[in-house]
């Protein structure tokens, strides 16, 4: 039964240690997410469990991770529908030759780069339960990812999103978004069809039917709830939020995830500006303030920095970092330069394009659910997702200074 004493702890605890760190990092010049990401794992097992098991085992006593991890669950789902609204498909279109470029350099060079390295770990690190193909396809593309909404918010932050270097990496991001969900669907249908009941075809073609109807019938439909006057009603919200679980639903039933239904919906609604901006201001802040920060703290107590102690171990957590950086640098680079960028402008998108953040984790939690990564690959993983993202701010900082762009 549910303890709800426990629960409201959990909730007081998780959300006044991110809101804490969440301030300390920003005086810093860094996104709140990246407090909140490493304050997922000092409250798990890698540092409270650690310092004070006692107070670890109190505060999050087994029987209670299934309801915090619902919560989160939920609160992710309208979190990834958010996350498929901020994306534009004009946006990369408008923008032509270098946002093209960037977004097919910065999905294949790393997916090459990381389908090289899972070659290598799959003997080492990979249950032999676990079908080569399968984990050497999630590895790619999870090494492929972009965090769209988090390199938004920085470029946003920065001011950097009016200049033609944010530009492009915002728009090679979303289409990034979206080409590294519909691999990761793929590999998600790929895994689960050996335990569905129906053949993989079926569930192939179901798929592919639903995302088509989404784009041109689903679409049209949608369109229809901003017809009026823009203004989202209690009911239009409403039948927003049972069309996300609803969605959700859908692709659950298709054996690919909830979470790719949540974000297909927001890829497919209305675009429009004073409707989208109305959307986030009703569910962005809730969301992001209470229901994420327990997708943080629940993805902290599935990490453990005490796997990664050994030589051996720590030798493998570099190469998942080199080979992430080098990856998604030097494909966004190379396509920078290619477009016909200044190598000082290149260089930042690269760095830009190397953020990962929560959409990392996102992908990571779905890998360790299937049970695709082990908890070592993934507690180093993980660790990889929060570098990258922290690297982020301080180095654009150097390459491509306020005082360059605003001029």
């Amino acid at each position: 039964m549910l303890d709800l004493a426990v629960l409201l702890v959990q909730l007081i605890v998780i959300l006044g240690v991110c809101r804490g760190a969440g301030w300390v990092f920003r005086r810093f010049h860094q996104p709140q997410v990246i407090g909140e990401m490493i304050v997922g794992i000092v409250l798990g097992p890698s540092l409270l469990g650690w310092v004070a098991p006692g107070i670890f085992t109190t505060l999050f006593p087994p029987s209670s991770l299934d309801t915090l991890n619902a919560l989160s669950q939920v609160g992710l789902l309208v979190f990834m529908f958010l996350a498929g609204l901020e994306l534009s498909p004009g946006l990369v279109r408008r923008l032509g030759r270098p946002a093209v470029l960037v977004s097919a350099w910065g999905i294949v060079f790393p997916f090459i780069l990381g389908t090289l390295l899972a070659v290598y770990l799959y003997p080492r690190v990979s249950a032999a339960s676990v079908p080569a193909n399968q984990f050497v396809l999630f590895i790619g593309v999870s090494m492929s990812i972009t965090a769209f909404p988090i390199l938004a918010r920085i470029l946003t932050d920065t001011g950097m999103i009016r200049s033609s270097v944010g530009a492009v990496a915002i728009a090679a991001a979303a289409a990034d978004d979206v080409s590294a969900w519909i691999i990761l669907a793929g590999v998600v249908l790929l895994v689960r069809a050996s335990e569905a009941s129906l053949p993989l075809l079926t569930i192939i073609v179901g798929f592919l039917a639903y995302v088509l109807f989404m784009f041109f019938i689903g679409r049209r439909c949608l369109r229809k709830l901003v017809e009026d006057d823009g203004r989202i009603s209690q009911a239009q919200l409403a039948v927003i939020l049972l069309l996300v679980l609803i969605s959700g639903l859908a692709t659950d039933l298709l054996q690919t995830h909830a979470l790719i239904g949540a974000f297909l919906l927001g890829v497919v609604m209305p675009k429009d500006s004073s409707f989208v901006m109305q959307l986030k201001g009703k569910l962005e802040d809730f969301v992001v303030v209470l229901l994420v920060p327990l997708y943080f703290a629940f993805t902290g107590l599935r990490t453990n920095l005490g796997l990664m102690t050994g030589p051996e171990a720590l030798f493998y957590f570099g190469l998942i970092l080199i080979f992430a950086v080098v990856g998604k640098f030097g494909g966004a680079f190379f396509a920078s330069k290619l477009s016909g960028m200044p190598w000082r402008e290149a260089a930042s998108v690269g760095v830009i394009m190397n953020t990962r953040g929560m959409i990392e984790l996102v992908a990571l939690n779905i890998g360790l659910d299937i049970g695709v990564i082990s908890p070592l690959l993934f507690t180093a993983m993980v660790s990889m997702s929060i570098i990258t993202t922290f690297m982020t701010s301080p180095i654009v900082e150097i390459l491509y200074p306020r005082s360059l762009y605003e001029a």
